[in-house]
């Protein structure tokens, strides 16, 4: 009988939020393939989970696919896990998804933690219709012209790194406006989480007085109004 592939959703920085059911589908699953085994240690330690990790990401996906097909065929279970949150959104895991389910094996969600979700839970911007963009492109004038395409009735969301939070702002209002209302959340469930919002011209100003910009981000753009 084949094995099965398990999603795992792990926590976006507080420990404390993992499931039950994900604890049991890590603990039950034959191996484990996390984007980066070192990071994922500490959780997978924490809980007192011994299996065997086997890297899976960006660079070496074509070569764990064939694995984990073989693997898989021969009964084995795997779970999949990603730095942090829900495998395969922003991730190479979709990957691995879409070749299993090409050869009819079972796929099982095990969900949890997200920080788009967790995001626009309390950004308090309207939730019925949103757009997930992920990490915008380096170039300002590609940055633009994706956010003017998709300035539709609904909610923008976007992940950014600190080293490229300004120039991504500087774009949201090239492209949209400085009056434009956005929310920023950095370091989602972790010690130093911190909500800004405004407009765009507000939330610049108050980013740029700031020593240093440090952590993850994700920010939240308002649909237009017109």
């Amino acid at each position: 009988m084949n094995g099965k592939l398990y999603v795992v959703a792990t926590p976006i920085g507080n420990m404390a939020d993992i499931t039950l059911r994900a604890l049991d589908a890590l603990k039950s699953a034959d191996i484990i393939f996390a984007e980066s085994p070192r990071h994922s240690e500490r959780l997978l330690s924490n809980y007192k989970i011994e299996k065997k990790t086997y890297s899976y990401n960006d660079y070496n996906a074509h070569k764990m696919i064939f694995r984990a097909l073989d693997w898989i065929k021969s009964g084995v279970s795997i779970a999949l896990i990603t730095d942090a949150g829900t495998p395969t959104i922003q991730d190479p895991g979709y990957r691995l998804v879409k070749a299993l389910r090409e050869e009819s094996i079972d796929v099982v969600a095990v969900p949890g933690a997200s920080a788009l979700i967790a995001a626009l839970s309390v950004s308090g911007l309207p939730t019925d219709k949103f757009i997930f963009l992920g990490f915008l492109p380096k170039g300002p004038i590609k940055k633009e012209n994706i956010l003017k395409k998709f300035d539709l009735d609904a909610t923008i969301i976007l992940y950014e790194s600190p080293n490229r939070l300004m120039k991504t702002l500087a774009a949201v209002k090239n492209a949209l406006g400085g009056d434009r209302f956005i929310a920023v959340m950095r370091e989602i469930t972790k010690i130093y989480e911190e909500y800004i919002s405004g407009s765009v011209d507000d939330v610049i100003s108050k980013l740029e007085v700031k020593d240093s910009i440090k952590g993850e981000f994700v920010i939240l753009i308002k649909k237009s109004d017109v």
